[in-house]
């Protein structure tokens, strides 16, 4: 890979808008401290060190981050790499910058040698971004030019810092919503950390894609026409590649053969309101049949990283199938850049719903894991709880509960109140009675029937999936003297 040109100041500011002269001149002065402060220093490829801190100000200024955090990404490794004191900066530059930068430093003493040695690392890392998410999106956009860079990295660090990215920065990205940012990371490092893998995905899809892309741009055509005679005009129709890694973790996932995959090229649908987007459904079943099974309102009932838009698999009419996506530019820009754009987008000098939802959840796991005792437990149950896959569900009154796949009504009660989870007596599920140990899908009404009386079991530990539910039981059967029928398959005994 070629190095990345490295960017101007007047490129940076080009991408902002509504930028006050003010933050203007404050840019182009952090972007000649940091020019000074890494001068002399080469990276590994040959290029000036100062090179990636401007390719990363770069990045952030491509999702419309404000000129602080353009100033912090900057300024992200002058502590740390230019031995510039944080004291320095605070006086040049404000206590907010020294905050995003100290913070972004710290979360660069992570590294991936094993559960033992980086566990106390990961929690200060959710520490960090439950105190400023800023501090996540300017790591993961240095992350990003990092891991575009891999080849200049010697050959024993490539794959630690490739299952680093994909473990945890690319999982971040993944559950902030931001879609475009996880598959640079997926991408950069899939290669390096999964070699021989990435090479037969990289066979298999060659010649399927020329022939799903011909086919694409036939169908998106023909579906701008139909929504032009239709009086919904101005949508913008294009279509999306899924990249290699997801390809690759789908197929492994459900284990079956990719001509059984619908999504691995996708047209988007754009139009300007959500009133569009039914009519574009509406429009597009009139024409092409629907595949009966793959229709998902994710508008009505969003993904728990805030994702919306209307999904439907239709039949080509040559005997193969596509999945369409129908969105606004708003909800594109959201799936795009997920937790950024609400950031970047403030309604009425407020934060949206979106960065809130976001936010809690950090918040959230940053109080999970003070509880969570063993470090390998923290490992397995951070993956299990915080990245797995998602479904959600809804209470009686159509909350939305969010859980991680293969969760079961005993999951849901615990997460709804302890003491619903302690007394549960029987489940329904889409109003009809069901064993505890059923596992709840993607739109579910869960019902839990409690009585005073009941109280939980030990064979619940085998029917649970979140770290939550599994303490609660446990703590239980410790307090009442029933621990000793426990396995220790979940949890090891202090």
């Amino acid at each position: 890979m070629k190095n990345l040109p490295c960017p101007t100041v007047d490129e940076i500011l080009s991408l902002l808008s509504d930028l006050s002269k003010k933050d203007s001149d404050f840019i182009k002065k952090a972007y000649l401290f940091a020019e000074k402060a890494h001068e002399g220093q080469k990276r590994r490829s040959g290029e000036p060190y100062f090179c990636h801190v401007a390719v990363t100000a770069h990045s952030l200024a491509t999702i419309n981050m404000d000129a602080t955090v353009i100033i912090a990404g900057l300024l992200h490794d002058s502590i740390e790499d230019a031995s510039v004191p944080p004291e320095t900066i605070e006086r040049e530059f404000g206590k907010t910058v020294r905050f995003l930068v100290e913070g972004v430093t710290k979360l660069g003493t992570i590294k991936y040698r094993g559960v033992e040695r980086h566990v106390e690392s990961l929690r200060k890392f959710f520490i960090a971004i439950s105190k400023d998410i800023r501090v996540l999106i300017i790591k993961l956009a240095d992350r990003m030019h990092n891991i575009q860079t891999l080849e200049y990295i010697p050959q024993e660090k490539q794959k630690r810092l490739a299952l680093e990215t994909l473990e945890i920065h690319a999982r971040l990205a993944d559950r902030f919503g931001m879609s475009k940012w996880k598959s640079i990371l997926e991408d950069g490092a899939f290669p390096y950390a999964y070699p021989e893998e990435y090479e037969k995905m990289t066979a298999i899809i060659k010649t399927k894609r020329v022939i799903d892309e011909k086919n694409a741009k036939k169908i998106y055509r023909s579906i701008q026409k139909e929504l032009v005679a239709n009086d919904i005009k101005n949508a913008r129709v294009d279509y999306r590649v899924k990249n290699l890694y997801s390809l690759w973790k789908k197929l492994k996932r459900k284990n079956v053969e990719i001509n059984k995959v619908y999504d691995i090229l996708a047209v988007r649908v754009i139009v300007k309101s959500v009133e569009d987007c039914y009519r574009a459904l509406g429009i597009i079943h009139k024409h092409w049949r629907p595949v009966p099974g793959r229709i998902k309102d994710y508008i009505a009932v969003p993904k728990p990283n805030g994702y919306r838009s209307l999904h439907t698999t239709i039949f080509r009419g040559d005997g193969g199938v596509i999945e369409i996506q129908i969105r606004t530019e708003e909800m594109h820009r959201e799936a795009q850049y997920g937790i950024a754009s609400h950031l970047s987008y403030k309604e009425g000098g407020t934060k949206s719903n979106g960065i809130k939802k976001s936010t809690e959840w950090i918040k959230d796991l940053t109080k999970w894991q003070q509880e969570v005792a063993q470090s390998d437990d923290f490992l397995k149950n951070l993956s299990m709880d915080f990245f797995n896959r998602r479904v959600f569900v809804f209470t009686p009154h159509g909350d939305v509960i969010d859980l991680p796949e293969g969760s079961t009504p005993i999951d849901f009660a615990y997460t709804i109140h302890s003491n619903i989870g302690d007394h549960i007596a029987g489940a329904k599920i889409n109003h009809k009675l069901i064993p505890l140990g059923t596992e709840l899908k993607n739109g579910d009404i869960v019902e839990i029937e409690t009585k005073k009386n009941a109280s939980p079991k030990s064979k619940w530990l085998d029917y649970t999936k979140t770290t939550i539910a599994k303490r609660h039981i446990r703590a239980y059967l410790e307090k009442n003297d029933l621990i000793e029928i426990i396995s220790n398959k979940f949890f090891k005994k202090k």
